[in-house]
């Protein structure tokens, strides 16, 4: 690969973008803080339309749908990723469902005013269509314009967007801030002005050069935005292998969700693909940020939402910290080190729980674990799976491979919610435990199968994958050579 520098034009392009990471964090952790506030505004509302008190289980499930209606509509929209990247492009993609964000924004912001839970439990799903749609468009708009060697450096950048979302919902949401009976709208509508701000400034952001030469055939476009984003003229080798890979897409069909099944050199990168997400998901890291109020509460301090800021702003550190390590010591190593040390971090946190109530110490181990736990997540399967999809598939199938991954996620994501209240019910401080197993089922999942990516372009990554599927082929039987045994290429020196 040639040389390149950092510009201004490259950290606005890839920054515009994380205001959609940011978009999907703050609606995440946005709905918790005035929980009791909302469900007293549903009562009122339900009870004013019925003439009567709301039964406990309206109340729950109405309360239940208004949470998980996220969810589903961030399904929903990554599942359809594909549908807008293919026809609109990248960033006209990102600047189209901002409509999305503004209509959900506005539904949310003005329910108390027109007393509708309707326009509550409809603004959520509105605006989980729109989170989900982004969860697909980042990462691959990212990927496509940032040089090789710094591609998982930046594709962290949507990790630390997620986080630094969640974090300015907790503070947000604080009682002295927006999180009153009177400015609780307010504070879901507020996702309104980051989508403003990303809608004015997209326009000035390139569409992806990737999809420009291929997509489009418009190949001195796709040069002329290279060349200004990365700083020089000399950008020959990824023009041509743009070109390489455009060469290979039309010989073969586009590629459908069901071709990512079917096709053999598809197969084995969509199961890393969905692994990866699930990995991230059946952590236990939304069991510990839905529920950590109640944990430190659990723990004995005395003011919880303080200690989850403090869990946030760990959050947002550690994926800092990521952000410098990822292209030093590569994907699969972090995404290691955080499945063994997340898993470590939650036998520790189940023998706290356990053992608190015999030794007051045993409350700062608490602590202290679930902080630790929150390190490790950001450091590996915080922000390695968002990105690695990209990098794992050419042009042609990447948008139904983001799509199913994504999906994935958001699905995961959704039973995490609804099943751990009744599971931390049931097993009480043993929950950790079954999270436990699932770090380990993915640490040796990530051992065996996971490649190392870092320093390799799409094309090679793809080639590799091929090339394991032509060995099985020729030894018909014989062992499959594992992903995990391709050394990374060496990477050319840079001037960053």
């Amino acid at each position: 690969m040639g040389t390149y520098r950092v510009t201004a034009h490259l950290v606005f392009a890839i920054t515009v973008a994380t205001i959609g990471s940011f978009q999907f964090g703050f609606n995440t952790g946005v709905i918790n803080a005035p929980e009791m506030i909302i469900k007293d505004f549903l009562n009122i509302t339900l009870q004013a339309r019925s003439k009567e008190f709301p039964s406990t289980v309206l109340l729950t499930t109405v309360w239940s749908l208004s949470v998980a209606i996220f969810s589903v509509g961030g399904m929903i929209g990554s599942f359809s990723v594909g549908l807008f990247v293919n026809r609109f492009g990248r960033r006209n993609s990102m600047l189209i469902v901002n409509l999305l964000a503004i209509t959900g924004g506005c539904l949310m912001g003005f329910c108390k005013l027109a007393e509708s839970v309707e326009m509550l439990i409809l603004g959520r799903l509105i605006i989980g269509l729109f989170c989900g749609l982004c969860t697909g468009f980042v990462p691959m708009y990212i990927g496509e314009v940032s040089p090789t060697a710094l591609r998982g450096a930046f594709g962290t950048l949507n990790q630390l967007g997620i986080v630094v979302g969640i974090l300015v919902a907790q503070i947000f949401g604080l009682k002295g801030i927006l999180g009153t009976e009177e400015l609780w709208p307010l504070l879901l509508g507020l996702t309104i002005v980051p989508a403003i701000i990303q809608s004015v400034s997209l326009p000035f952001c390139p569409e992806s050069p990737r999809f420009l030469l291929i997509n489009r055939k418009e190949e001195d476009r796709a040069k002329a935005v290279l060349q200004h984003l990365w700083g020089t003229q000399d950008v020959t080798p990824e023009i041509q292998e743009m070109k390489d890979e455009s060469v290979r897409m039309a010989q073969e069909k586009k590629a459908t969700i069901l071709d990512l099944f079917r096709v053999r050199s598809y197969r084995q990168p969509i199961i890393i693909s969905i692994m990866l997400q699930l990995s991230q998901q059946l952590s236990g890291i939304n069991a510990v940020f839905y529920y950590s109020t109640g944990i430190f509460k659990d723990a004995g301090v005395k003011e919880p939402i303080y200690a989850t800021i403090g869990a946030g702003v760990v959050n947002t550190f550690f994926t800092v910290v990521s952000l410098f390590l990822v292209e030093k010591a590569g994907r699969r190593t972090l995404h290691l080190v955080g499945l063994g040390g997340m898993a470590v971090c939650s036998i520790l946190m189940t023998v706290s729980l356990l053992l608190k109530g015999d030794y007051t110490w045993m409350r700062f181990i608490c602590i202290a674990a679930i902080l630790l736990f929150v390190a490790f997540f950001e450091i590996g399967p915080g922000p390695i799976p968002w990105f690695i999809v990209a990098e794992l598939f050419s042009q042609g199938p990447r948008p139904a491979a983001m799509a199913v991954a994504g999906c994935s996620n958001w699905t995961s994501n959704f039973l995490v919610g609804l099943l751990f209240p009744s599971a931390a019910y049931y097993l009480g401080a043993y929950v950790f435990i079954v999270f436990t197993i699932f770090l380990i089922i993915f640490l040796v999942f990530t051992f065996f199968k996971v490649p190392e990516t870092r320093g390799r372009t799409f094309e090679d990554i793809t080639r590799a994958f091929e090339g394991q599927v032509q060995d099985a082929d020729r030894a018909e039987k014989g062992p499959v050579v594992e992903m995990n045994s391709i050394q990374p290429v060496k990477e050319t020196s840079t001037n960053v």
